[in-house]
């Protein structure tokens, strides 16, 4: 039980050529159950996909966080694209199936290309926000799925 969260082990794999990594995700307990088993289907349907597991890390009254990790063995070329690839299988289940973006880690520049999908007719009201907060896009740009006065960012 000490070492449950130890993830100190992935890096010996990533540097022998595994893809290795982490979705995080919040919704309703009525949603968690379709969303595991689209998340992990969808995953393991990507080709070289090893392995997609999953925990649930936080708990509350309406919902709860499931923490997917997943492992993949593609050729050395592929190593890219099969990581896009598994984040794209799973984050599209997740929405697809009720789900938020993410529970704890936030957007970032991975998540960004997600976030029209996830709000909807709300994307408007958030870019609106930013740039009344923000006129000249100086913070996080390119990591919240909005416009950006840089253009966009190359992820990964």
């Amino acid at each position: 039980m000490h070492h449950r969260n130890d993830t100190s082990a992935l890096q010996a794999l990533t540097r022998k050529g595994f893809v290795v990594d982490t979705l995080e995700i919040a919704a309703p307990w009525a949603a968690l159950p379709t969303i595991f088993d689209a998340v992990r289907a969808a995953m393991l349907a990507v080709p070289h996909a090893r392995a997609a597991t999953c925990h649930l890390s936080h708990s509350y009254l309406d919902g709860a966080c499931l923490y997917f990790t997943f492992a993949a063995t593609p050729p050395a070329d592929e190593v890219d694209a099969t990581y896009v690839a598994l984040w794209d299988a799973g984050q599209r289940a997740v929405l697809a199936a009720g789900g938020n973006l993410s529970h704890h880690h936030g957007v970032g520049l991975n998540r960004a290309r997600f976030v029209p999908e996830a709000l909807g007719d709300a994307l408007p009201v958030l870019q609106a926000v930013k740039d009344a907060l923000d006129p000249k896009g100086i913070l996080n740009p390119g990591k919240m799925g909005l416009r950006s006065p840089f253009g966009s960012v190359a992820w990964p």
